[in-house]
């Protein structure tokens, strides 16, 4: 019952709508019922010539054409009703995801939550319209039989051993289907999510010669897909046969029954015909009751799924302080960290442990350390996608829980190491983060990153289409910065922005850091010896703590895993590069 309550909550916000053609379905089976008490008014008329059989034949040919017309009318209603569930559902789930913690959305296979939207919503097209459509053959399956009853009892008792028979099997039956359909839907999306990764990995799949394994993995994926889709159809398969050989059979039964009644004058021959017209047609309800009840489950499996979305923890939109805090006088940090604690789940060992760091207003800052120190870490507290378990950040002296999330993002700027690229243009990547940017603005960005040149040498320069198999490491670099600095932000926050380009644009790229924190704070983890010998301030970090801070010169003299790690990145810079202008759009 809660996973019908769940798919009716989807169909609620319609009600009205459904209310129409729940209407209508019961005025078209109205008119169907009609029908065979007029077939039945023809043939009396046959041994009657005082009444005319144009009536009777004209009454028949008029129920038809109505008939038709409320039938395309409930049609047009409910498909549009099914469509308006689809696209609520997508909304709903696109929206949760933009407004979801970074956690819940990297938490989880990309695939997976794209199958959610795509695959799992449309499942409940058909599911939307079964409530309605079960309603409305219950209904008509019970006018049918009160009918029939009508018009022979006996009949109508041999009907209704059928119908009982019928009903007790797809009852068995149909909880098996459900739990069909609901592990054939997860393992779509578990298929959705292997694929995702194995393609946005292609280079690393094909360098170490895995192609054969991936496929098998993946294939084996697909075959479980099908298995539990096999087998779900196998129900349903054995619920329609049953459905349909009860009723052939208790045609069969009502046929010779009927006979025997009619040839014995318990039953007239008109009477007979008319009952095996509502036996035929008492078909279409119980049709319709199977399918519907199978859309259903499939579409309970589905909503189950859906309303897993809408449980994902969401970004605070508003503030909780109801007034501004003061503001604080005097020159305070841009951002400040006291004794900050944090983790990533619950019982898990903290990823950063009693972080006291200020940030100065203008100036670089490098962090430095192990892979695992926990820098990383601390640009996820900046950004807000981690909530600090203890401890407390501060933004201009105010501390973070002042501030909406928003609010603290407009001041900053990010680069992340991947950078991606969003789907678009040069322009539209260039724009992303400030769309009213003027066409000076956006030049003297690509002035900054040493893209000038290369832009206008395109066909469609700043219009050409990008995608990330076609622009490289470095390429994307660039064109991340660019947009981070499109308008000089207070704090700008790189996760090495000069880890993949070459050493011309790398000096560049500095040049261009360096004005920055001329004006403003920047703060880099730091992959590349440059990086830390131009940095203002150092700060080491092993196991979630700071373990040192200071200068390159003062490190080197004082702190061991310091000359480890700058050693270590002599060596990185004396390795050959690669080159870094790949095929592709010719940045």
């Amino acid at each position: 019952m809660a996973a019908l309550r769940t798919l009716v909550s989807f169909v609620t916000p319609h009600r009205r709508v459904l209310v129409v053609g729940f209407l209508l379905g019961l005025l078209g089976s109205a008119v169907g019922l009609a029908t065979p008490l007029v077939a039945k008014w023809v043939i009396d008329t046959l041994g009657d010539s005082r009444m005319p059989l144009w009536q009777p034949v004209g009454v028949l040919l008029g129920l038809v054409v109505v008939g038709a017309g409320i039938s395309m009318w409930q049609w047009v209603i409910m498909g549009t009703v099914s469509e308006k569930v689809v696209l609520d559902a997508r909304v709903s789930m696109i929206r949760r995801y933009f407004a979801a913690r970074v956690r819940e959305i990297t938490g989880r296979p990309t695939g997976e939550l794209v199958t959610r939207v795509t695959s799992d919503a449309g499942l409940l097209h058909s599911a939307s319209a079964s409530i309605v459509g079960l309603l409305n053959s219950t209904l008509a399956m019970i006018a049918t039989l009160i009918l029939m009853g009508v018009l022979d009892l006996v009949l109508l008792a041999c009907t209704l051993a059928a119908v009982l028979v019928v009903g007790a099997v797809m009852t068995a039956l149909m909880p098996a289907i459900a739990r069909s359909q609901e592990a054939a839907q997860e393992s779509v999306g578990r298929l959705g999510g292997t694929l995702e990764g194995a393609l946005r990995a292609i280079r690393t799949v094909k360098a170490s010669r895995a192609e054969q394994r991936q496929t098998e993995r993946i294939i084996a994926d697909a075959q479980d897909s099908a298995a539990h889709a096999i087998h779900a159809a196998r129900r349903t398969a054995t619920v329609w046969t049953i459905s349909w050989t009860g009723i052939q059979l208790s045609i069969i039964v009502i046929l010779g029954v009927g006979a025997w009644r009619a040839d014995r004058g318990l039953l007239e021959v008109s009477s007979l015909i008319a009952f095996l017209l509502y036996a035929f047609q008492l078909m279409g309800p119980i049709t319709e009751l199977t399918q519907n009840i199978t859309n259903l489950q499939a579409g309970m499996a589905a909503g189950a799924r859906i309303r897993q979305v809408e449980a994902m923890e969401i970004e605070p939109v508003r503030p909780p302080a109801a007034a501004p805090p003061a503001p604080v006088p005097g020159e305070v940090p841009v951002l400040e960290f006291r004794g900050v604690t944090a983790r990533y789940a619950p019982g898990t060992e903290p990823a950063v442990r009693g972080i006291d760091l200020a940030v100065p207003r203008r100036g670089h800052t490098a962090i430095v350390g192990p892979s695992g120190a926990g820098k990383t870490t601390l640009f996820s507290l900046i950004l807000r996608f981690l909530e600090p378990e203890s401890g407390e950040l501060l933004l201009d002296g105010r501390s973070y829980g002042s501030y909406t999330h928003d609010e603290i993002r407009a001041r900053l700027a990010y680069v992340e190491q991947e950078t991606p690229v969003v789907p678009g243009t040069i322009r539209d990547n260039l724009l992303f983060t400030h769309p009213d940017a003027t066409e000076a603005e956006v030049d003297a960005v690509l002035r900054a990153v040493r893209l000038d040149d290369k832009i206008d040498s395109l066909a469609e320069g700043l219009d050409t289409s990008l995608t990330e198999s076609a622009v490289s490491g470095g390429q994307r670099q660039r064109i991340a910065l660019a947009r981070a600095i499109l308008r000089t932000p207070e704090v700008l926050l790189l996760d090495e922005a000069t880890a993949q380009v070459d050493g011309l644009t790398e000096a560049a790229l500095h040049d261009c850091i360096r004005e920055r924190a001329a004006v403003g704070a920047v703060v880099t983890i730091a992959h590349r010896l440059s990086t830390v010998l131009d940095a203002d301030t150092i700060l080491v970090m092993e196991e979630g703590r700071i373990r040192a801070r200071g200068t390159h010169a003062s490190l080197l003299a004082t702190d061991s895993l310091y000359r480890r790690l700058v050693e270590a990145l002599r060596i990185a810079e004396a390795s050959p590069r690669p080159d870094p202008e790949p095929a592709g759009i010719g940045l």
